[in-house]
C-alpha cells in the first residue's frame, strides 16, 4: 500500500513530522484490554479529524466514507485493504463518552502542535484568528 501513496501527498509529510504514539500513553486509563468489545484505536481516532480538516471534508460522516475509498487515507491510518473502516457511531460515541470532561484533546493538540512547531510547519511570527459564522448543514 506504501508504493500506492505518492511520495508528495500531505499525509506523508504529516506521518513523517509528528510521532503520534505519544496517545497510547495519555489513554491508557480510559480502554481496558480484557473487558468489552475491541477498541477503536485511539491513534486512529485522532487521525481521523486530521484527514478531514487537512482534505477539506465537510464532515465526518463523509470522512469515513472517503476513507473507505481513499488509499492515502487508508495508509494513514494504517488500515489494510480489507480491514473495516471505523462506524460514524463508534467514532462519535468515543468522543462522547470517553473523553468527556477531560482536557486529553488540548493536551494532545499542544503535543502535536510542538511537534509541527520543531518541524517547521508552523510559523509563529503571524497570529491569525477565524471569527467566521457558518451555518450548520446538519441532517
Amino acid at each position: 500500500m506504501d508504493a500506492l501513496v505518492p511520495k508528495d501527498h500531505i499525509l506523508r509529510r504529516v506521518e513523517e513530522a509528528i510521532d503520534i504514539d505519544f496517545i497510547y500513553d495519555l489513554v491508557e486509563d480510559k480502554y481496558c484490554i480484557d473487558n468489552g468489545r475491541p477498541r477503536l484505536d485511539p491513534v486512529v481516532l485522532i487521525k481521523l479529524p486530521v484527514i478531514q480538516y487537512l482534505c477539506g471534508i465537510r464532515s465526518m460522516r463523509q470522512t469515513i466514507r472517503d476513507v473507505e475509498v481513499n488509499i492515502a487515507y487508508r495508509w494513514f491510518l494504517g488500515l489494510d485493504f480489507n480491514e473495516p473502516v471505523p462506524h460514524f457511531i463508534t467514532f462519535v460515541k468515543n468522543y462522547s463518552r470517553r473523553f468527556k470532561d477531560t482536557d486529553l484533546f488540548e493536551r494532545i493538540f499542544m503535543k502535536i502542535l510542538e511537534q509541527c512547531v520543531k518541524a517547521s510547519y508552523v510559523d509563529q511570527k503571524t497570529l491569525f484568528i477565524d471569527g467566521t459564522h457558518v451555518k450548520a448543514r446538519a441532517n
